[in-house]
């Protein structure tokens, strides 16, 4: 039974599931439904109640959640008009990144979030660290809370929290804002906190000189023999090797149109493969005058190497890390950091400090992805978002003090408006380009 069919079995079962709730009207006090989505939710919030003694700890965090929602609420406006103004020059072809399905952070449907244990628990955690930020600051503010729960569509793939909505429309100014912003503070902080965790771990891991083939240049003997990318050579002419400076050693003792016997094992098997070296191209040579296999190796040394770089960026590697899985999953895999997200051939090439490491890791990064992503955009300032609610009390209450009142409402539409229309472009312009261009083509 394959995974589509598996999949299609559980949406089946899940929406008979559903409906038969719904229809019957089973569990009202503690199941709603927002379209197909099912929420199973709780009154029992009074734990909530515990963080009020860390009152004046909790408002000056949320205080300076403010100021960094903020920056970040400009700086996404900001990138998105450059990148929109950008796109009206050169508009690039929905593919890639670019193609619609890849707009939506959907596990399996964009095509750089994989569906694994990490990046549903990732995710999930994302939506429960934001809605706890906004309760817990609501009972700090004085606002009640009405209950929480998960929303479910197969599994669950999301957390909500109600707070009591006059509560909420009598609070002005401050409380409410911290409140209102207390979500996104908490998930950009949970970010970076969970990107260092994950540059601490990797710190940890010993990086191994396993002579792990990452690829073969075409047209050369390896690629001509069919060695498989990610083996590891263990063997030349009978000659065990377990490094790749053994490797340059046997190897240095040989010359083009040398026949070699070359042995490595991929899955658990082992094959030999006979290859007939060629000379070294141009471009590789380096003065070196023996045969040439045709083969490059995945270097766990240059990886750290790398990462460490990237450590020493500070607040910005998360920021820098955000691209990770765009470049593993759709892009050229430049950057080689796709061990941080799921499991890989490379692995082999580590050696790991306790067991389950890598899973550990990749929970930290996507925990740390999600989090940041979610937190960003979630600062932007249009409504509904948290950003956009942000910015119309601020705006409100701004204008109340001067008098003008009556202007605060067309100033929040416009910049709403605005900011939706940049959203817009910068997700519909690729499409809306290639659809004239293929009209036109047609024409």
């Amino acid at each position: 039974m394959n995974w589509l069919l598996i999949l299609l079995l559980l949406v089946a079962a899940y929406l008979l599931i559903a409906h038969y709730i719904r229809d019957r009207g089973l569990f009202r006090d503690h199941v709603v439904f927002f379209g197909p989505i099912m929420g199973i939710k709780t009154d029992r919030v009074g734990f909530f109640d515990w963080f009020r003694k860390f009152k004046t700890a909790l408002r000056a965090y949320a205080t300076l959640g403010v100021v960094m929602v903020v920056v970040v609420s400009a700086f996404m406006t900001f990138a998105m008009v450059l990148t929109v103004s950008q796109n009206l020059v050169q508009t690039p072809d929905p593919t890639g990144i670019y193609d619609p399905r890849n707009i939506l952070a959907i596990p399996g449907i964009n095509e750089a979030i994989p569906i694994t244990a990490a990046v549903v628990i990732g995710l999930l955690l994302t939506m429960i660290i934001h809605e706890f930020g906004h309760a817990i600051l609501a009972r700090v503010e004085d606002m009640r809370v009405r209950s929480m729960g998960l929303l479910i569509a197969v599994i669950p793939i999301g957390a909500f929290v109600e707070p009591d909505e006059e509560d909420v429309e009598a609070a002005k100014g401050m409380p409410k804002i911290r409140m209102l912003g207390a979500g996104i503070t908490n998930n950009i902080v949970v970010g970076l906190v969970c990107f260092g965790l994950m540059f601490l771990l990797v710190g940890m891991a010993t990086p191994l000189s396993t002579p792990l083939v990452q690829g073969v240049y075409q047209d050369y003997p390896a690629a001509e023999a069919g060695l498989p990318g990610y083996s590891v050579i263990t063997s030349i002419n009978g000659v065990p090797v377990t490094s790749q400076e053994e490797i340059a050693t046997v190897m240095g003792g040989t010359q083009p149109g040398d026949t070699v016997a070359l042995t490595a094992e991929k899955d658990g098997a082992k094959s030999t493969y006979t290859l007939t070296l060629d000379e070294w191209p141009e471009e590789l040579a380096d003065d070196r005058s023996s045969g040439f296999m045709g083969v490059y190796y995945y270097s766990a040394p240059t990886v750290k190497e790398n990462l460490g770089r990237i450590a020493d960026l500070g607040l910005l590697a998360p920021l820098y890390l955000t691209i990770a899985p765009i470049d593993a999953f759709i892009l050229s895999n430049s950057l080689q950091l796709g061990i941080l997200l799921t499991d890989t051939p490379e692995q082999i090439a580590w050696e790991e400090p306790f067991p389950f490491f890598w899973g550990t890791v990749h929970l930290f990064f996507w925990t740390g992805w999600f989090n940041l992503l979610v937190g960003m955009f979630n600062a932007i300032p249009i409504v509904p978002l948290d950003g956009g609610y942000m910015m119309k009390e601020g705006v409100e209450r701004f204008f109340e003090r001067l008098g003008w009142s009556r202007y605060a409402q067309r100033v929040v539409a416009s910049i709403s408006g605005f900011v939706m229309l940049m959203l817009i472009l910068l997700i519909t312009m690729p499409i809306i380009v290639a659809a004239v261009r293929f009209v036109l083509t047609i024409g």
